[in-house]
């Protein structure tokens, strides 16, 4: 059986994208444009594809490590020149390049497994994927002969005035024989300081290779990403459909049209979305939450039951039935265990809380473990920077932190123990203890009645 290599060409900069970032790296869906593709082919079946790097190479590299193989392209000498170059460097038993693009995210993994059938019961020398657009601008048209066969691909820079009037296009996407590619390669004219991978069809078909096509019906998922708004507009079409495979999986999203979930977000049957919320990254969230509205989720993990209003999370897990919000913060490293309640402007970094604690209002807690049933009151702060380092805070279960209080860390609050409202602590406070570190109180009778009285002249 023949042996088919996935190639994605990835080493252009984009310049229409008006950007330092290579064309590649831009993110559509919470993943650079490439890793869409690479994962297409991993669907497939295809293996680990070879992307062919030039432009921020290294960078391409590193998102993509362990998913991929890696050909450098020394020069931006076009695709023609790109497939040469990995043509030199893939085993000698690949029969066949499956060739893709990294700025084609939408391929579905299904058209490549078509493709590959297709091009091996053709037995063609090229098998190439066109669609048909009611505005092909920017694309390369494909020529047909009076027999409906593939003569040629057109560039629309070399096109004429007939030729632009086609509406099937060249997707790029294709299979083609590994025989004889290489030389046929090197000898591709040049178009300026590019040499073009379409011209090979005009040079197969002139040697009367076969040339086959397979016509895609949605030419939205084999389109080109080459400016912002095109950009905004696979955006579009992905978060539709990541939209439609939740509702089959039993999710409410209640304003698709304000709702923004990435790709590799998991939602859990039941579980309510509303307006203006963001899920982003590889956040999963549980059965029967309620997240939203206008709340940001990223890189974290739900369980079932969990509140979400109003608040950001950030790379947190939650445990069942929690409360977050609202106005609330987590920052990357809160865990929240079952049944607590975080208020309203509370913010948390690197903390665990354990069962059933609760900070309803106002407070700040970093770097700290608070254990079961522990009652943050309003206002209170966790001191944990001193200016050079972060400190660490202990609470114990069951401990009552009064309003106002600032806990200077390092310390260490025992199980059980009282925290006096207003108190700013420096010590440690053994378990069942009551801490107080407040000015005394001192009252001064008729102080302010004489202050409001007349001033009398000396």
């Amino acid at each position: 059986m023949a042996k088919t290599a996935a190639v994605i060409l990835a080493a252009g900069r984009g310049t229409r994208m008006h950007s330092g970032r290579a064309k590649a790296l831009h993110e559509l869906g919470g993943m650079p444009l490439v890793m869409h593709v690479a994962r297409a082919v991993e669907k497939a079946g295809l293996g680990a594809p070879w992307v062919v790097v030039g432009y921020q190479a290294e960078r391409v590299e590193e998102r993509l490590e362990g998913m991929a193989e890696f050909v450098r392209q020394p020069e931006m000498r076009g695709t023609g020149n790109a497939v040469f170059h990995v043509l030199g460097e893939i085993p000698d038993d690949i029969d066949n390049i499956l060739v893709l693009y990294a700025d084609c995210p939408l391929v579905p993994a299904e058209l490549l497994t078509d493709l590959v059938s297709r091009h091996a019961a053709d037995q063609s020398a090229v098998t190439l994927v066109t669609t048909h657009m009611e505005d092909p601008r920017g694309y390369g048209r494909i020529v047909r002969g009076r027999d409906g066969a593939v003569e040629a691909i057109v560039e629309e820079k070399e096109a004429d005035t007939v030729i632009r009037q086609i509406q099937e296009i060249n997707t790029g996407i294709g299979v083609w024989r590994v025989d004889g590619l290489r030389q046929l390669l090197s000898e591709l004219p040049y178009h300026g300081e590019e040499q073009y991978l379409t011209e090979a069809v005009k040079v197969l078909t002139a040697r009367g290779e076969r040339v086959t096509a397979m016509v895609w019906d949605d030419p939205s998922q084999v389109m080109g990403i080459n400016t912002r708004r095109e950009l905004a507009q696979a955006e579009a079409r992905l978060r539709e459909d990541t939209l439609n495979r939740l509702f089959e999986q039993g999710v409410t999203i209640v304003d698709p049209q304000t709702t923004y979930i990435d790709a590799d977000v998991e939602i859990g049957q039941d579980t309510v979305i509303y307006p203006m919320t963001f899920l982003k990254g590889r956040t999963k969230i549980g059965r029967e939450c309620h997240i939203g509205p206008m709340s940001t989720i990223v890189n974290s993990r739900l369980a079932d039951g969990v509140v979400v209003e109003q608040s950001v999370v950030e790379q947190s897990v939650i445990a069942s039935t929690a409360r977050v919000g609202p106005f609330s913060h987590l920052r990357p490293g809160t865990f929240l265990d079952r049944d607590v309640k975080i208020g309203n402007f509370v913010e948390l970094k690197n903390t665990r809380v354990g069962i059933g604690s609760k900070a309803g209002h106002h407070s700040y807690l970093g770097d700290a473990t608070i254990g079961g049933r522990v009652n943050i009151g309003a206002g209170t702060v966790i001191v944990n920077f001193d200016g050079q380092e972060k400190h660490p805070t202990f609470i114990g279960d069951e401990a009552f932190i009064g309003c106002n209080s600032n806990l200077v860390a390092p310390i260490e609050i025992g199980a059980g123990a009282y925290v006096a409202a207003g108190s700013t602590l420096v010590q440690n406070v053994p378990g069942d203890a009551l801490a107080i570190a407040r000015g005394r109180q001192e009252n001064k009778p008729g102080w302010a009645s004489k202050r409001r009285s007349p001033r009398q002249d000396t």
